[in-house]
């Protein structure tokens, strides 16, 4: 699982939109994954994330675990297709956790900033088309300034690695079954 959302050295090497949001990051989380669809099909997917939208994918195995009520959208939703800079998107971790879209390229980039407690947040999600219709997602998260750096690498990488590995099983299998 984890070489299916693994950035190699030369994707973490390159620039990513939204970098200078938090330009002098301490802790900085590289995911990467590959999908079997073009850009232009993925995007509807990722425009729609977010707690009160489409919430966060993951594979059909296990969101039979979580409540109905709570599992992420099977379908895009045309009412969340419209984002724009300045759109503020509900997140988990508390009733005032947001992300604010900062940048916005579709469908090859969509940049988000945060703020938690005293530590600046920048969430950058890349679309790159590939050989054979396929995409490569680039997932970056910047943190700064982080006390505990080692803490935040360690649990915050282990928490980031599981849920963008669920999302990628998640989105993958939606785009097989939105083919269909």
């Amino acid at each position: 699982m984890v070489d299916l959302v693994r950035a190699t050295a030369v994707e973490r090497a390159v620039d990513r939109p939204g970098d200078d949001v938090v330009p002098s990051a301490d802790v900085v989380m590289d995911r990467a994954f590959t999908v079997p669809a073009p850009p232009a099909e993925v995007w509807p997917w990722l425009a729609q994330l977010g707690k009160g939208r489409a919430g966060w994918y993951l594979p059909r195995s296990v969101e039979r675990l979580v409540p109905p009520r709570r599992r992420a959208s099977r379908s895009v939703d045309p009412r969340w297709q419209d984002l724009a800079v300045g759109d503020v998107i509900p997140d988990y971790g508390g009733p005032h956790e947001t992300f604010a879209v900062t940048a916005i390229e579709p469908p090859r980039s969509l940049v988000y900033r945060s703020r938690r407690g005293r530590t600046d947040v920048s969430w950058s999600i890349s679309l790159a088309a590939e050989a054979g219709g396929c995409t490569r997602v680039h997932l970056r998260l910047r943190l700064a300034p982080v006390r505990h750096r080692w803490l935040a690498e360690i649990g915050g990488g282990l928490l980031d690695l599981l849920t963008i590995a669920g999302m990628a099983a998640g989105l993958r299998e939606r785009l097989r079954d939105d083919g269909r």
